[in-house]
């Protein structure tokens, strides 16, 4: 079993800067991939970013050169800095964590982002 909590949502102006950490425990030594979703009222989850336990990353086209994932595997957590938000980038984001065998999901955190 692996948890995941995440921390860092907020109310931003657009423009502003947010950085999300998703703090996982248990067996943490059983993760592989982990990644960052997000989600808007009545809209599929969708992914962000993802990174490997290498330390591959991927990101989609909508925030690529703004977020950043990064992955500390000795703190069993994982960072999205978020650069030059926009209003669209208003969401629940949801910190995902596979292995070899499940899948896990955070709680969520929300960010709102004014313009």
């Amino acid at each position: 079993q692996v948890q995941l909590v995440e921390s860092g949502g907020g109310l931003v102006q657009a423009g502003g800067s947010l950085r999300l950490s998703c703090a996982a425990s248990g067996n943490t030594f059983t993760i592989n991939t982990m990644g960052w979703y997000r989600q808007t009222p009545g809209k599929q989850r969708e992914s962000v970013a993802a990174v490997t336990r290498g330390g591959i990353t991927d990101y989609a086209e909508s925030v690529k050169g703004r977020f950043t994932i990064s992955r500390d595997n000795a703190k069993n957590t994982m960072y999205l800095q978020m650069n030059n938000l926009k209003p669209e980038d208003t969401a629940v984001y949801y910190c995902r964590s596979v292995t070899a065998e499940h899948q896990y999901w955070g709680q969520g955190t929300q960010v709102t982002v004014s313009s």
